[in-house]
């Protein structure tokens, strides 16, 4: 697939539980989310359906059950939200919002020391 498609909130819930395991049915992502979410299986099954549309996933039928599988890895989902975000807040500039990340006063020495081995890393 050459493009991400755009995944809504409620979408990544599902993608979440095909990418944990795939594929799965209906009632196995309604059986998974019910612990996290009060949405009804119409619900879910209506994202499986967006989901399909946007073809970041497919499923193959075997008599009148559907498995639903992830047609976009969560690396590639991932990656195309991050850019996104850098384009909308940022206007696409990294620095400032590592900048802005960095200014968090909740870094603990272990996430300093982690942040300065990717940089250190990024030199070489």
């Amino acid at each position: 697939m050459t493009s991400v498609p755009h995944i809504s909130d409620a979408e990544w819930e599902v993608m979440k539980v095909l990418w944990a395991k795939t594929p799965c049915t209906a009632n196995e992502v309604i059986e998974a989310l019910a612990d996290q979410t009060d949405w009804k299986p119409k619900t879910i099954r209506t994202l499986l359906n967006r989901l399909a549309l946007k073809q970041a996933i497919s499923y193959s039928q075997e008599n009148k059950v559907y498995a639903y599988f992830p047609l976009v890895s969560e690396d590639e989902c991932v990656k195309s939200e991050t850019t996104s975000f850098l384009k909308r807040i940022y206007g696409g500039a990294f620095k400032p919002l590592l900048v802005n990340f960095l200014k968090e006063d909740h870094l603990s020495q272990e996430d300093i020391q982690e942040l300065k081995n990717i940089l250190d890393d990024k030199t070489k």
